[in-house]
């Protein structure tokens, strides 16, 4: 594969480890993403202090049950300038202290939804303050003009559009080496980010490709 023409705006269907060692250092502006927990590994939650979601069903593809590792982990930082990756609370041998976490308030005011009461985000921003995203205001999943769920973890649109807004400017690239089912690739396209998806299974790289070609830019005048 030749940088970038082969990498940007581009869905990805590989091993990410394999992937990101032939994207240079720091040639990302931003990794944005939600690698899986391990919360399928056999007592992962005494390891790490982790409790599973009960209600949660069983999803036709094991997601779940692997972890983000060291080697991945480096590669991440090697090849981007910032990262903001979900799941804070499982990866804290990996992750230095940082003044900016995130916070995705999954049930706000609405203490009757069946999820946990948050979803940390570590950050490696040291000059922008700590932030809550409210569920109330991104949709519990998405809202009725979006696909249904996909992926197991499937993150809302709404919530990483703002993320994004915040977190980096348009032109800039943003790296999802987890792809999943395409969120963080659909939001850049509507924000006119470049961006870069690995998705190591086929059939989510088919969705992201559908999304992603179902989704139309927005006008914008040029000078």
């Amino acid at each position: 594969m030749k940088w970038p023409d082969d990498f940007v705006n581009k869905v990805i269907c590989g091993d990410c480890l394999e992937v990101m060692k032939e994207i240079p250092d720091k040639s990302i502006d931003l990794v944005l993403t939600d690698p899986p927990y391990g919360i399928n590994i056999t007592n992962i939650f005494n390891t790490y202090g982790c409790c599973p979601d009960l209600g949660r069903k069983p999803h036709k593809y094991k997601w779940d049950d692997k972890r983000l590792t060291t080697e991945q982990w480096e590669e991440i930082r090697r090849i981007s300038n910032n990262q903001i990756i979900f799941g804070a609370n499982f990866y804290w041998e990996y992750f230095c202290s940082t003044k900016c976490y995130l916070v995705w308030d999954k049930r706000g005011e609405l203490p009757s939804v069946p999820f946990t009461d948050t979803e940390l985000i570590w950050t490696s921003f040291t000059n922008k303050p700590s932030k809550k995203y409210l569920c109330i205001n991104h949709g519990f999943i998405r809202d009725s003009q979006e696909f249904k769920e996909q992926h197991p973890t499937q993150k809302p649109l709404k919530l990483i559009i703002d993320i994004l807004e915040d977190f980096s400017k348009e032109g800039e690239i943003v790296c999802d080496p987890f792809l999943g089912s395409g969120t963080t690739a659909v939001a850049c396209k509507r924000l006119r980010r470049k961006f870069i998806g690995i998705e190591i299974n086929p059939e989510y790289c088919e969705i992201a490709e559908e999304r992603l070609a179902q989704e139309v830019l927005p006008f914008k005048n040029e000078d």
